[in-house]
C-alpha cells in the first residue's frame, strides 16, 4: 500500500505512513521530488529514512539527468545470498571459532589484505567469477585520473575481498527448512567513495545547479563530459562492488571447507546492488532510475533485504510494480542515528538483543544494535505489494567491521 503526497513539481509515493517520517527526511524528499528532471514521481521505500543529499530508501527516475548523491558514497553496495548443502544441525554446538576462521580470511573495518588475493589459484567458487573480477581489476586504469595514483591502485586490488564497517556483514543464516546459506553485504570500499565525492563536487560546480533547493542533489545532463566521465566511474565502481563480495565469498567458502566443513558445496547465489544507477523503461518513457537504498523488484527478479543483526532477512521475489518503478526496500532502515543508538543503548541490550547469535557484543558495534533499525517485519507488510517472500532467513553467526 502505498501513500501520494503533492508537491510543486513531482509527486511523492510511499510506502510508508507519512505521519512515521520526521521533517527532515520528509523534506529531503520534497527537495528531491522538485528538481525539474524528476520523471513521474519520487519512490520512497517503507524502510526510507535521512541521507547525504537524496534519501537513503528513495528510486528517483530522471530524464536525460542524474544526481551522483541519489546513488550514494558506497556506488554498488548490495548484498549476496548462497545456498548451501549445509543443514543448521551439521553446524559445531560452539560457532565462536567458526566465526573467527571468517574474520582471518575477510578483513573488516578499514582493513585490507596484506597481498591482493584476486587471481589466486582455485579461490573463487566459479571460473567465470574469477575472470569477471580479474577483468574489473584490469580496467580500473580508465577511472578519473584525478584519484588513480599508485597508492590508490594498490588499495583497489588489496580491497577487493574485503567487508568494510557500519552496517556491512557476514552471516552464516538458516532457513525454514534449516537450509545453511552464506549472506553477506559490502560495497565498493574506499574507492566508490573516492570517485561518488569526487564526482558530487565536479557536479556542484556547474552552472544549471546553482539554484537547486539542496547543492548536494546537483545533477549531471546527458550528452556532456561530466555526465559521460562520471558514467564511466559510475559503471566500474559498481561491478567493483559486485566483485568484492564475489571475492569475500570465495574467501569465507574455502575457509570454511578447509577447517570445518569439507563437504560444503555452493548450490544457489543471488546477488543484487542496492546503490546504483539503471537505465530502464517506465510508463513508456527511457529514464535514468537511481536506486539508494533500494533493490530492483521487477515480476520475477529474486531480491534480498536484510533486517538487522538480531532479527530476520529475507529472499524475495519482485512483483513489478510500476508505482515503485519496479523497486522494493533494501533493508530494515535506520530509525535512529549511529550517536542516538550508543546514547540510548549499553552492551547488556546488544547481548539481549543478539541472544542466540554468535557476534560482536562490544562497544564498538553498539551502534549497530537491533533496536536503532525499524521492525523489519513491519517493513514487509508495507510492501507486499512490491515483493514476495520466498525464503525467511535467520542468523546463527554475524560478523561486523
Amino acid at each position: 500500500m502505498s501513500y501520494l503526497l503533492e508537491s510543486e513539481k513531482a509527486s511523492i509515493r510511499l510506502w510508508t505512513d507519512p505521519a512515521s517520517l520526521d521533517d527532515r527526511t520528509l523534506g529531503q524528499l520534497t527537495n528531491i521530488a522538485r528538481l525539474p528532471w524528476v520523471f513521474k514521481h519520487v519512490a520512497a521505500m517503507p524502510d526510507v529514512h535521512l541521507g547525504k543529499g537524496a534519501t537513503v530508501g528513495s528510486v528517483i527516475a530522471m530524464k536525460d539527468a542524474v544526481s551522483p548523491a541519489a546513488v550514494g558514497v558506497d556506488i554498488g553496495c548490495g548484498m549476496g545470498a548462497f545456498r548451501t548443502n549445509l543443514t543448521l544441525s551439521d553446524l559445531p554446538d560452539s560457532l565462536k571459532e567458526v566465526r573467527k576462521a571468517i574474520e582471518r580470511v575477510v578483513p573488516v573495518g578499514k582493513g585490507s589484505h596484506r597481498d591482493p588475493v584476486v587471481g589466486r589459484a582455485g579461490l573463487y567458487l566459479d571460473d567465470n567469477h574469477r575472470v569477471r573480477v580479474e577483468k574489473n581489476l584490469n580496467e580500473s586504469r580508465h577511472i578519473s585520473r584525478a584519484v588513480l595514483g599508485a597508492s590508490q591502485k594498490e588499495k583497489i586490488a588489496k580491497q577487493c575481498g574485503t567487508l568494510g564497517s557500519g552496517n556491512h556483514f557476514i552471516e552464516l543464516v538458516h532457513d525454514e527448512t534449516q537450509r545453511v546459506w552464506l549472506f553477506l553485504h559490502s560495497g565498493s570500499r574506499n574507492i566508490g567513495k573516492t570517485l561518488a565525492d569526487l564526482h558530487i563536487g565536479i557536479a556542484r560546480s556547474l552552472a544549471h545547479n546553482e539554484e537547486l533547493p539542496d547543492p548536494d542533489l546537483a545533477v549531471f545532463l546527458a550528452g556532456t563530459r561530466e555526465m559521460d566521465e562520471y558514467r564511466r566511474d559510475l559503471t566500474w565502481a559498481q561491478e567493483y562492488a559486485f566483485c568484492n563480495r564475489l571475492t569475500m565469498a570465495a574467501l569465507v567458502f574455502r575457509a570454511l571447507q578447509k577447517g570445518f566443513f569439507e563437504q560444503l558445496k555452493l548450490e544457489e547465489s543471488i546477488l543484487c546492488h542496492h546503490n546504483y544507477v539503471s537505465e530502464e523503461m517506465h510508463f513508456g518513457s527511457n529514464v535514468l532510475v537511481t536506486r539508494k537504498g533500494a533493490i530492483s523488484a521487477a515480476r520475477g527478479q529474486m531480491g534480498l533485504i536484510p533486517g538487522s543483526m538480531g532479527t530476520r532477512s529475507f529472499v524475495v521475489q519482485g512483483l513489478g510494480n510500476p508505482d515503485s518503478f519496479h523497486s522494493a526496500s533494501h533493508g530494515a532502515g535506520r530509525k535512529m542515528s549511529r550517536n542516538q543508538a550508543r546514547r540510548e543503548f549499553q552492551i547488556k541490550d546488544l547481548i539481549a538483543q543478539t541472544s542466540g547469535v554468535e557476534c560482536r557484543k562490544d562497544g564498538g558495534v553498539l551502534d549497530e544494535i537491533p533496536g536503532a533499525y525499524k521492525d523489519i517485519d513491519a517493513v514487509m507488510a508495507n510492501q507486499k505489494d512490491l515483493v514476495e517472500i520466498v525464503h525467511s532467513l535467520k542468523q546463527v553467526i554475524c560478523v561486523k567491521g
